[in-house]
């Protein structure tokens, strides 16, 4: 007899896999269904930050703001590999926002949160040691306060395995092509988009947190027809070559009342982003226009001494945010809070719709999504994610440099930098990872910019890694080090292993 399911979550992202997660840890039976991989859109398109908001305080989104900056220290804690604290330089434009409204928002970010781990915010001067370094010398004063960067594919990919370990059915290139109610289940059907098979499964709610194409799956698989309460927002990045030796972030505000980032990233250049741009069209098709190439490079020449040129721009990536249409009339304005949408009559079973949300606040969606649904899980179970684990986590963020050491003990021929993405990446996995490695030449192949056969085992055996694209992209940013020839060589490997 076919299993029926408690829930039945639709989507892959970031508040699929982290609701699968929580309802999982609660002893309810989960089956996650991605279309292809997972993060493979909005999730792994994001700045890769664990951020409060700051700018959201001008549209006095103090509920957002609050529950971002607590889910900082919560996730920092949970994740101490893939999430880290970083330090944002904002210098102070004489034309733009004035000091004193700065430091008012700045103060309500150190507050309103509870900060106990992260730095508070400081004045500091621009014209001394490592905060001249790249910048015009008319910006003399600024501010530094602390928010932490996030791997964010890697967090999907986490709540993914830890769902899974709490036994939840978790699979990808599953597409959902119908879903009916039949009494008080639905009967979804789903296909493999590698084999074409389909097959029936029952459920007694089922969880809509399709992202981008959340309203297009109401309308397509359960025959609704709906305008569509989704904004589409689309967000780009550009990545350049290193602009500056130190590790610092910076935030510049612009002219046009929007904010951009740069970032130091993967050791050797920096990320620039992000545009608000409303988008139309197929959400698996953004890309990056040549008007946000130039609108990026312009934005921060304002502040470096060095212009940043298109041509300098060596990979981009876009991504669509599926905002709840607020009515806002400019992209970056309308609200990035998340909105449940819940359908459930007596008799029948339960519909949850997921609109909006940010990587930041994903497990607290995910525990008012379980809120909502409470009638579909087993009955005394409660909230549980605020103090667990992700996998390869079970160290504190103060602990990392010790834990590299460790590992550099036990496993001396890995070099500096490879040791550092390792625990980067898989935190105490990278252990189970290299526990028959004894020596260079047990890492197996080399494939280029240190990643090796017994890391791609891992990530296909653990992570669901497929194709060349789904390691060098999602489960690492590798591509941006990859060439043509070494990116062929990947996927023949990966070819081989399937036949």
């Amino acid at each position: 007899m076919d299993q029926t399911f408690d829930l039945f979550v639709i989507g892959g992202g970031i508040n699929g896999c982290g609701i699968a997660r929580d309802a999982a840890g609660r002893g309810a039976s989960v089956f996650l269904a991605e279309k292809s991989d997972f993060a493979q859109a909005t999730s792994s398109s994001s700045t890769k930050l664990i951020h409060g908001g700051l700018r959201y305080l001008e549209y006095y989104e103090f509920r957002l703001v609050r529950e971002a900056l607590i889910e900082r220290e919560v996730l920092l804690n949970a994740a101490p590999h893939i999430i880290w604290p970083l330090r944002f330089i904002l210098p102070h434009h004489k034309g733009l926002r004035p000091a004193w409204l700065i430091r008012l928002g700045l103060f309500l970010y150190d507050h309103l949160g509870g900060r106990k781990i992260l730095p508070g915010t400081r004045s500091v001067s621009l014209k001394d040691g490592t905060y001249k370094e790249a910048l015009k010398p008319l910006f003399s004063k600024g501010f530094e306060y602390s928010d932490c960067w996030v791997d964010d594919a890697r967090l999907v990919v986490l709540n993914a395995r830890d769902a899974q370990a709490k036994g939840a059915e978790v699979h990808r290139n599953c597409e959902v092509v119908s879903a009916k109610k039949e009494g008080a289940l639905w009967a979804v059907t789903v296909r493999d988009a590698l084999s074409g098979e389909t097959r029936e499964v029952k459920a007694r709610a089922l969880v809509n947190a399709a992202g981008p194409w959340v309203s297009n799956l109401l309308n397509r698989a359960l025959g609704r027809n709906e305008e569509s309460r989704v904004r589409l927002v689309k967000g780009s990045h550009i990545i350049v070559p290193k602009l500056y030796e130190h590790d610092r972030c910076f935030i510049f505000q612009n002219t046009d009342g929007r904010i951009v980032f740069a970032i130091p990233y993967e050791h050797d250049y920096t990320l620039i982003g992000t545009t608000d741009v409303d988008y139309q069209g197929d959400p698996g098709e953004v890309a990056i226009s040549s008007d946000e190439v130039s609108y990026l490079c312009a934005a921060v020449s304002e502040y470096f001494e060095k212009p940043i040129r298109p041509e300098d721009v060596v990979h981009t990536y876009s991504g669509v945010r599926p905002l709840y249409d607020d009515g806002a009339s400019a992209a970056q304005a309308a609200t990035r809070d998340y909105v449940l949408d819940y359908e459930h009559q007596a008799g029948e079973p339960g519909l949850l719709n997921i609109f909006g949300g940010k990587i930041t606040t994903y497990r607290r969606l995910a525990e008012s999504a379980l809120e909502k649904l409470v009638d579909f899980l087993p009955a005394g179970q409660k909230p549980w994610t605020a103090t667990a684990e992700l996998p390869g986590g079970g160290f504190s963020p103060q602990e990392f440099e010790g834990q590299l050491k460790a590992l550099k003990v036990r496993h001396p021929y890995l070099n500096d930098r490879l040791a550092w993405r390792l625990l980067r990446s898989y935190g105490l996995d990278a252990l189970e990872m290299l526990k028959d490695v004894k020596s260079e030449a047990d890492l197996g192949q080399h494939f280029g910019a240190g990643l090796h056969a017994v890391e791609v085992e891992w990530l296909k055996s653990k992570e669901w890694a497929v194709a060349a694209d789904d390691i060098l992209w999602r489960r690492s940013k590798l591509g941006l080090k990859f060439s043509a020839e070494q990116k062929a060589a990947l996927a023949d490997y990966l070819a081989e292993k399937v036949h």
